[in-house]
C-alpha cells in the first residue's frame, strides 16, 4: 500500500483534523498542544489506519511515547473503523534551516542557558508556573517549603531531590526555583531525556567539550524527570562527573524523579548515594481540600478567561474533588470538559451528565456497559419485559423504551449500527439511526425525556438498581 503524500487524498478524508486537534488541545492541555499537538498533520486516511506527518525524528519519537494512544482514542471518536497510527517524519528546507540556525546561536549572555533547537523550546522555564500560583496543602507542604528554601539560601540543601507521581506538580516547583534563581544566577533547566539526547548528539559529532562546558558552566542545574536514565551506562558516568565538577564550584542540583533515589531502577549506585545525600523530599497525592481549591483557582482562572462566570454547583465540585484523586492534571482536564459541554449546549451539565462526561477519569470504561446490561436497566425502569422491547410490536408502550435503550447503547458503546441492529432483534440500521434522531428531539423538548435519559445513564454507569 503506499504510504507517499498525495494532494488528493485530501479530498477523499471523513476525518475532520482540525476538530480533533481541538479536542486533543482540551485533553491534553495547551502546553503540550502548542508543544507537539500543533506539529501534527494528516497525510492520508485509510479503512483502519491513517498516516500522520511530523516534522523531526524527535518529535515522533516523543509523542510515539507519550501521546500516541490519546490520539488514537480520540480519532476512534471520529472514526472507530481506526486502530492504529503510522507517524512520517516530512522534514522540510525550512525545518532544517532552522535547527542549523539554532543549533548555532547560542547566546552566552543569557541566564538561563539551552541547548537550543527549534522543537525544543519546551526546555524554556514557564514563566506562569511560579511559587505565587502553586497551591499548597499538607500533601506538597514539605516540597514547597523546601524549594523556598533552596531558592533563598543557596546551596543549602545539595542536592535537593523533589519525588512523586505523575501530575502532583514537581515540574512546577523546578520551573518555580529555576524563575526565581534566574534573577541573580545562571540557571540549566533541562529533562533527563534531552540531556541523554544531546548527549548522545554530542558523541556522534565528536563535540563532548562542549557538551561538558554547557552543562558544567552553570550555577545551578535543573533535571526533571531523572528515573528516565535508567540503563544509560555511558550517560550516567557522564552525569555522575557532571554531578561532582558542579557540588566542587559550589553549584546548586535540582532534581525530581517518579520515586525515590532507593528506587530508581538500573541507576548506578553511587549516583542514588549522592542523591540520598542531599534533601530528599516527596509529593504525596493531593488531599480532597487541596482538590477542591485547584479546582476553584482552575474555575476563577477560566471564568477570567472566557469573561463569563461559571456556575460550577457546589455539588459537582465535591463530586469531582472526591472522585478523583490521582492528581492535578486530571482535575484540571475534568473542568476543561465540564467547561466544553458547556459551551458547546450553553449550559451547565447536571450531575448525571457530569458522570458521563468523565467516566474514563472515573475509571467507568465501556467494558463494564454491555448492550444486554443497558436492556435490562431500561426494561426495568419503564417495566416491560426484555421479550416485549426485542418483539416487532409497536405499540407506543413499547416504541419509546426501546428507541430509549436503542439511543443510549449508540452513546454509551462504540457499537457500530449493524451490531446495535442485530442485537436489537436484527432490525436494520436505518431503525437504529431513526431511534437515536428522535430520542435526540424529545430531550430538547420534553424535560422529563431528559431527566429520565440522564437517570439510566447514572444506573448503568453506577449499577445503582434501588435508583429505579
Amino acid at each position: 500500500m503506499n504510504n507517499t503524500f498525495n494532494h488528493k487524498n485530501f479530498e477523499k478524508f471523513n476525518l475532520n483534523w482540525t476538530s480533533i486537534q481541538s479536542e486533543l488541545k482540551l485533553k491534553l492541555g495547551i502546553e503540550v498542544y502548542e508543544s507537539w499537538i500543533k506539529k501534527i498533520n494528516l497525510i492520508e486516511e485509510f479503512n483502519n489506519y491513517i498516516l500522520l506527518a511530523v516534522p523531526t525524528r524527535f518529535i515522533r519519537d516523543w509523542i510515539a511515547s507519550r501521546y500516541l494512544d490519546q490520539i488514537l482514542q480520540t480519532i476512534k471518536k471520529h472514526k472507530k473503523e481506526i486502530i492504529r497510527i503510522e507517524l512520517k517524519i516530512t522534514e522540510n528546507k525550512d525545518n532544517k534551516n532552522q535547527r542549523l540556525a539554532d543549533s548555532n546561536q547560542v547566546n552566552n549572555n543569557e541566564k538561563v542557558s539551552f541547548i537550543k533547537e527549534s522543537h525544543l523550546q519546551y526546555n524554556r522555564i514557564d514563566p506562569n508556573k511560579r511559587f505565587e500560583n502553586f497551591l499548597t496543602g499538607s500533601s506538597n507542604k514539605i516540597a514547597f517549603e523546601a524549594s523556598l528554601k533552596v531558592s533563598d539560601n543557596f546551596s543549602h540543601y545539595n542536592p535537593l531531590y523533589i519525588y512523586g507521581g505523575v501530575g502532583l506538580g514537581k515540574t512546577h516547583l523546578l520551573n518555580s526555583i529555576g524563575h526565581k534563581m534566574n534573577k541573580n544566577k545562571k540557571v540549566m533547566f533541562i529533562s533527563a531525556e534531552r540531556f541523554m539526547y544531546q548527549f548522545v548528539k554530542s558523541i556522534k559529532s565528536n563535540d563532548m567539550v562542549k557538551f561538558k562546558e554547557y552543562f558544567r558552566n552553570t550555577d545551578v542545574l535543573i533535571i526533571d524527570d531523572i528515573q528516565f536514565m535508567n540503563g544509560k551506562e555511558a550517560m550516567q558516568e557522564e552525569f555522575f562527573h557532571t554531578f561532582n565538577a558542579l557540588l566542587d564550584k559550589n553549584s546548586q542540583i535540582i532534581v525530581s524523579a517518579d520515586r525515590p533515589p532507593n528506587k530508581l531502577l538500573r541507576i548506578q549506585e553511587r549516583i542514588k548515594s549522592r542523591f540520598s545525600g542531599g534533601l530528599v523530599v516527596d509529593i504525596q497525592k493531593p488531599e480532597f481540600d487541596l482538590r477542591k481549591k485547584i479546582l476553584n483557582h482552575k474555575i476563577n482562572e477560566l471564568t477570567n478567561l472566557y469573561t463569563y462566570k461559571l456556575n460550577i454547583t457546589e455539588e459537582i465540585q465535591n463530586f469531582i474533588s472526591g472522585k478523583i484523586t490521582t492528581n492535578v492534571r486530571e482535575l484540571v482536564g475534568a473542568i476543561n470538559r465540564i467547561v466544553s459541554f458547556s459551551r458547546i449546549y450553553n449550559k451547565m451539565p447536571s450531575l448525571s451528565e457530569t458522570k458521563v462526561i468523565l467516566k474514563d477519569l472515573l475509571n467507568l470504561t465501556e467494558n463494564n456497559v454491555t448492550i444486554e446490561s443497558i436492556q435490562t436497566i431500561v426494561c426495568k425502569f419503564f417495566k416491560i419485559s426484555k421479550n416485549e422491547m426485542l418483539s416487532s410490536r409497536r405499540s407506543r408502550y413499547l416504541v419509546r423504551p426501546r428507541q430509549t435503550a436503542i439511543y443510549l447503547t449508540k452513546i454509551m458503546t462504540t457499537k457500530s449500527l449493524p451490531e446495535i441492529g442485530r442485537e436489537f432483534s436484527n432490525r436494520d440500521h436505518t431503525t437504529i439511526i431513526h431511534s437515536v434522531k428522535t430520542i435526540e428531539k424529545l430531550k430538547e423538548k420534553n424535560t422529563d425525556m431528559n431527566d429520565n435519559i440522564n437517570k439510566l445513564k447514572n444506573i448503568i454507569l453506577y449499577k445503582k438498581e434501588n435508583e429505579i
